[in-house]
C-alpha cells in the first residue's frame, strides 16, 4: 500500500472566536496532483499557511514525510517547495543567477541539480538571460524550477497559472505531470479555474466553510448521462421505462452506462425516429457548483 507523503489530521483553525477550518483530515500521496477547491472564503489558503506551517492550527497537526511539522519543523519543511501565485525573482540577475543563489539556501544543491530543473521546466535556451526580459509564463517555470532544486516530496502551488495565457498555462500543466510523475512528487494546486484542474490533477478536494466536504478522482467511474432525441416523444418516454431520465431541451438526459447504448438503440430504433444521441455527463464545474450550493462565501474565511 502506498503511504502518503503528507497527512493533514483532524486540522483546525479558530480566529477571533470563528472556526475557520474544522477538524479538517485528508492525506497526499506521491506522483499524484490534487486540486484544493472551494468558493472564495472556504479556507484554502488558511489550510495552506498550516501546512507551510506559516501559521499554527488551533487544534491538529500536519505530518511531511513522517514528521510532524510542529514538533520537527525544519526537518518536515525541507521536503515542501511552494509557489504562491507569481513568484518574485531578482529581475536584474540571470534566471541562471536566481537558481544558485537560491541553492544556497539549501544544503546539497550541486551545480548538476540546478541543470538538471533548468531541463525539466524546459529553461535551457534563456536561463542565462536576466529575468527582467522574461515573459510571465518563462518566469513561472523559473519559480516551479526554485520550488524543485532541493527535491521536494510535496509541493505547494496556489494559484501557479493567474495572469498566464491559455498557451502558458498548458505549458505549464505538462510541466507539473511530467514532475509528479517522474520524480514521485506529491502536488497540491488551489486555483478557481476548475476546466484547468479538471485537465491538470488525479483529484480534487472541495473545502466549504473550513470544512472538508468530498474527495473525488477526477476520472472516477459514475453513472453517464446521455442525452437522446427522438420523437414521437410519447413513445419515446414508455420505451424508456425503467431508465433515470430527465426532460432536457428538445429531447431527455437518461442515466445509463456506455457498453449499455447499443443494445437501447437497437430498441429504440424499431418504434421512433432518432436524431441525437449524445454524451451529457457532468464538467468538475457543474459538480463543483452542485456541492457548494453555487459557492456561497463565508465572510470571515479566506
Amino acid at each position: 500500500m502506498v503511504q502518503p507523503v503528507v497527512q493533514v489530521k483532524n486540522l483546525s483553525k479558530t480566529i477571533k472566536n470563528k472556526r475557520i477550518i474544522k477538524d479538517l483530515s485528508i492525506d497526499f500521496f506521491p506522483g499524484q496532483i490534487t486540486g484544493l477547491l472551494g468558493p472564495n472564503g472556504a479556507g484554502k489558503t488558511t489550510t495552506i499557511r498550516m501546512m507551510t506551517g506559516l501559521m499554527h492550527p488551533t487544534a491538529g497537526e500536519v505530518i511531511i514525510d513522517g514528521k510532524s511539522l510542529a514538533k520537527n519543523y525544519e526537518t518536515a519543511i525541507n521536503k515542501v517547495g511552494v509557489i504562491v501565485e507569481n513568484p518574485e525573482m531578482y529581475k536584474f540577475m540571470s534566471g541562471y543567477k536566481n537558481l544558485q543563489h537560491f541553492a544556497r539556501m539549501h544544503a546539497g544543491v550541486t551545480k548538476g541539480r540546478i541543470d538538471e530543473v533548468i531541463r525539466q521546466v524546459g529553461l535551457e535556451k534563456r536561463i542565462h538571460e536576466k529575468v527582467s526580459t522574461y515573459s510571465l509564463g518563462m518566469r513561472q517555470r523559473l519559480g516551479l524550477a526554485q520550488a524543485l532544486l532541493h527535491r521536494p516530496k510535496f509541493l505547494i502551488l496556489d494559484e501557479p497559472t493567474n495572469g498566464l495565457d491559455p498557451a502558458g498555462i498548458r505549458e505549464f500543466r505538462m510541466h507539473l505531470r511530467h514532475i509528479a510523475q517522474t520524480e514521485g512528487v506529491s502536488i497540491v494546486v488551489s486555483s478557481h479555474l476548475l476546466s484547468e484542474i479538471e485537465l491538470m490533477c488525479d483529484r480534487v478536494a472541495i473545502i466549504q466553510n473550513g470544512v472538508l466536504i468530498d474527495i473525488k478522482e477526477i476520472n472516477e467511474s459514475e453513472s453517464s448521462t446521455y442525452y437522446i432525441e427522438a420523437e414521437p416523444k410519447e413513445r419515446l418516454i414508455q420505451l424508456l421505462d425503467g431508465y433515470t431520465i430527465t426532460a432536457y431541451e428538445n429531447g431527455f438526459n437518461v442515466e445509463i452506462q456506455k457498453q449499455q447504448i447499443p443494445a437501447l438503440l437497437k430498441k429504440l430504433a424499431v418504434e421512433v425516429e432518432i436524431y441525437a444521441v449524445q454524451p451529457n455527463n457532468k464538467t468538475l464545474e457543474d459538480k463543483f457548483l452542485e456541492m457548494t450550493g453555487g459557492g456561497a462565501i463565508d465572510e470571515i474565511s479566506r
